[in-house]
């Protein structure tokens, strides 16, 4: 049994192993959890969600998932997990192949070993990252998968029901579906025409207090980005996210260039070379890295930085299960130039009930805690219910 750290020694535990636990939220929706473990029975958690695209995560996308873990297991096993920057230097080479299921395996580990730290030194992990600066962290609804129908009705529904949960602010992705290119002209303009009303019914529904936000998940080119966005000025937009993949670069700064709203993105690039050039163009106002894509939580850190010395802030993406939440509070905690947490809400109502002690949200908020590493465990009966 794990025993308390004393004066002047260094924790002695080993990484001996891993298990992969798919949790199956809804019909859409698996969370993959990964847990490490040691010889001292400390574990470590992280998450390894979202990395297969819009589409149902399937047991050969987890069985595909387990195998990428094995691989980058094989860097730390037998190790201390205090050695996360020789992780990172040993597994770099593993890194190069642009694969978001590698990339999000990696940082799946990374994350748990950043647990595993916090909970070998009984400290909160923030701690090992210069220590917490606010003690609360807002958070915004993402309304997209809870909103049923997917209809201007539906989104008014949803939002005003996050707004009654005491969530000050808001997103959805009204498009999603809309009509591939070469779609004719008609269809194309219904889909724009849906999307905008939808934004407009989220408006009413919360008042001006509220704000909102819209992800357009790269459905458009730059003149569409342009006429839509013109179109939604009348409803206030914190920001405009992702019209056009945030990869090309310039046509992310045309589309900056032409509108009034502020504009996010880059939710699913990795590591700092990967949104080096949206912040040093400062080609959207606020970046979105993912603590399960975007190499982990140092490199988030280290991202924020770069993006704070360019003047752009950091909102992580986190349309995730409540583990990449409490991974990405650690980082949160200390940035400078934090904007907002994104949670993914109304998905299912035992979310909570995964962890110990149950994840809570109060007026659109979230408390850094102050246990050791995440300061979570796994609520083992929920797993067992809800694996796939």
């Amino acid at each position: 049994m794990w025993s308390p750290l004393k004066l002047g020694a260094a924790p002695d535990l080993r990484v001996i192993d891993f298990e992969l636990l798919p949790i199956r939220a809804t019909e859409r929706t698996v969370w993959l959890i990964v847990r490490l473990q040691t010889d001292v029975g400390l574990t470590g958690l992280g998450e390894a969600s979202d990395a297969f695209g819009f589409a149902n995560t399937t047991k050969a996308d987890a069985s595909r998932m387990e195998s990428e873990l094995r691989g980058f297991f094989e860097f730390i096993r037998g190790r201390s997990p205090l050695e996360i920057e020789a992780f990172r230097q040993r597994s770099a080479s593993s890194l190069t192949s642009g694969s978001l299921v590698s990339a999000t395996a990696y940082s799946a580990l990374e994350q748990a070993l950043w647990d595993l730290a916090g909970k070998a030194l009984e400290v909160p992990t923030y701690v090992l990252f210069g220590g917490a600066t606010r003690t609360q962290l807002p958070a915004y609804a993402n309304i997209n998968r809870a909103t049923n129908p997917r209809a201007p009705a539906g989104f008014a529904a949803a939002a005003e029901a996050a707004a009654a949960d005491g969530f000050r602010a808001m997103k959805a992705a009204p498009w999603d579906g809309f009509p591939e290119s070469g779609a004719p002209a008609d269809v194309v303009e219904a889909a724009v025409k849906d999307g905008i009303a939808a934004v407009a019914a989220m408006r009413e529904a919360v008042g001006q207090r509220i704000e909102l936000m819209v992800d357009c998940h790269s459905f458009f080119d730059v003149d569409l980005a342009e006429r839509i966005a013109q179109s939604l000025e009348p409803y206030d937009l914190a920001w405009y996210e992702e019209p056009v993949p945030p990869e090309r670069v310039e046509d992310t700064l045309e589309i900056k260039r032409r509108i009034q709203q502020p504009m996010a993105g880059g939710e699913l690039l990795f590591g700092i070379a990967g949104f080096t050039p949206l912040t040093s163009t400062q080609a959207v106002d606020v970046i979105m890295p993912d603590v399960k894509h975007c190499g982990g939580l140092l490199e988030l850190t280290r991202i924020a930085a770069m993006a704070d010395a360019d003047g752009v802030q950091v909102a992580p993406h986190n349309p995730s299960g409540p583990v990449s939440t409490a991974a990405s509070v650690q980082v949160c905690a200390g940035l400078r130039n934090f904007r907002l947490l994104e949670l993914q809400w109304g998905e299912v109502e035992w979310r909570p009930e995964l962890l110990d002690p149950p994840e809570t949200f109060t007026k659109g908020a979230i408390t850094v805690p102050q246990r050791p590493g995440f300061g979570i465990e796994l609520n083992q009966r929920t797993v067992n219910k809800y694996s796939m």
